[in-house]
């Protein structure tokens, strides 16, 4: 099914062509054409699965010619959990946004910065992409009224429910008209989730794209026995050696992503470390070097790689790993997206043996180990 049978515009569809989508991701098969009716939705698909252009694409459609003219009155709010998400959901409506006859005005705004400059940009804004607290910070200061939005979007809501927002969600909800558009994705259906979705939601669609064991199949999987203090001449060893490019390295620490990243660039490797103690001005312009290429590897712990979202990452490396097999199998599952292949390697010392096996066993996929003894480096 190509993206001409679903309903959009010619200008979103050349612009789709423009920007590489050759064809729609399951998601967007059964989101479009249903948001396009106005119908809510309960998306279930994990993240890298095209679930943002899914809503990004019709919500756009729909506000062609309906645009309120009420200032500081938006028609679309999209909560989402970090400010990392908050700016990539924000550029993807740009992105489209600006390929559109009628101006549509987007702005993302997040805690962590100044909230002065972001409410002097409320103007005229259409659609609002924002975390809860900082959303509420800025109802407080009547720089946004929200008693005029047809369309609401819950994006990654398990992670918003996880993070604690639910206080704060529940108070935007009772800003909100009765009447309108509700669409709640998630990676995952938590009890949680299935509550907000029995609220929220007026008899829903419901989307569940099968992940295929998080496409993990797609991802060629190696793990080396190695010794703590080897680790990080092993790491350099492995993408000088094998001239490695665009690399996610995963850290449990703060401190030890800094670390690692600072050990990289004294060896002549061109690596940032990307966490929750860099600004967030520093943090952007990392993300965005690192998704354009300019930047060789990045280094990052959990949190701060949900806003990571590339469709062909090569590379991941599990210098320290996860604590739950659910978060193993999540950062893999930043290589092998949109039917490419990746590679996903992990570092196991002698006291990680016994988590990697419960790991394997609860991912229902053997690993293949190497001894790195066995290697020169």
């Amino acid at each position: 099914m190509p993206f001409t049978s679903l309903g959009l515009s010619p200008s979103l569809q050349k612009a789709l062509n423009n920007e590489g989508y050759k064809k729609p991701y399951p998601i967007q098969k059964e989101a479009i054409p249903a948001i396009l009716e106005k119908e809510d939705i309960l998306g279930i698909a994990k993240t890298g699965s095209g679930k943002t252009a899914s809503y990004v694409l019709p919500i756009l459609m729909n506000l062609q010619g309906n645009l309120k003219s009420k200032n500081r009155h938006v028609n679309v709010l999209v909560l989402v959990p970090t400010r990392e998400l908050a700016i990539q959901v924000g550029e993807v409506f740009q992105l489209f946004g600006s390929k559109l006859s009628q101006k549509i005005k987007t702005l993302a705004v997040f805690g962590g910065v100044s909230i002065n400059p972001q409410m002097m940009k409320m103007q005229n804004v259409n659609i609002l992409v924002a975390t809860p607290g900082r959303l509420l910070e800025l109802v407080e200061s009547n720089a946004v009224h929200l008693s005029d939005i047809e369309t609401l979007v819950l994006d990654e809501a398990d992670k918003m429910l996880n993070l604690g927002f639910k206080e704060e969600v529940d108070r935007i909800l009772d800003l909100l008209p009765k009447k309108r558009q509700n669409l709640l994705f998630s990676a995952t259906l938590s009890e949680d989730v299935n509550k907000v979705n029995q609220v929220l939601l007026n008899k829903p669609l419901v989307i569940k794209i099968e992940s295929d064991d998080d496409n993990i199949d797609l991802i060629n999987q190696l793990a080396y026995f190695i010794s703590e203090e080897k680790k990080g001449p092993f790491l350099r060893y492995l993408i000088k050696h094998n001239n490695l490019k665009q690399v996610l390295v995963f850290t449990s620490s703060v401190y030890k992503a800094d670390n690692v990243a600072n050990k990289l660039r004294k060896n002549g490797i061109d690596a940032v470390a990307i966490h929750s103690k860099k600004s967030q001005g520093a943090r952007k312009e990392t993300l965005r070097k690192f998704k354009s290429g300019e930047l060789n590897v990045l280094v990052a712990t959990d949190l701060l790689a949900r806003g990571i979202d590339i469709t062909f990452l090569p590379h991941v490396i599990n210098y320290e790993l996860p604590r739950s097999p659910k978060d193993y199998v999540h950062r893999i599952g930043r290589t092998g997206r949109a039917e490419s292949p990746g590679e996903a390697i992990s570092f196991i010392t002698p006291e990680d043996e016994h988590h990697f096996k419960i790991i394997q066993k609860k991912m229902g996929k053997w690993v293949t180990m190497i001894n790195s003894d066995s290697i020169d480096f």
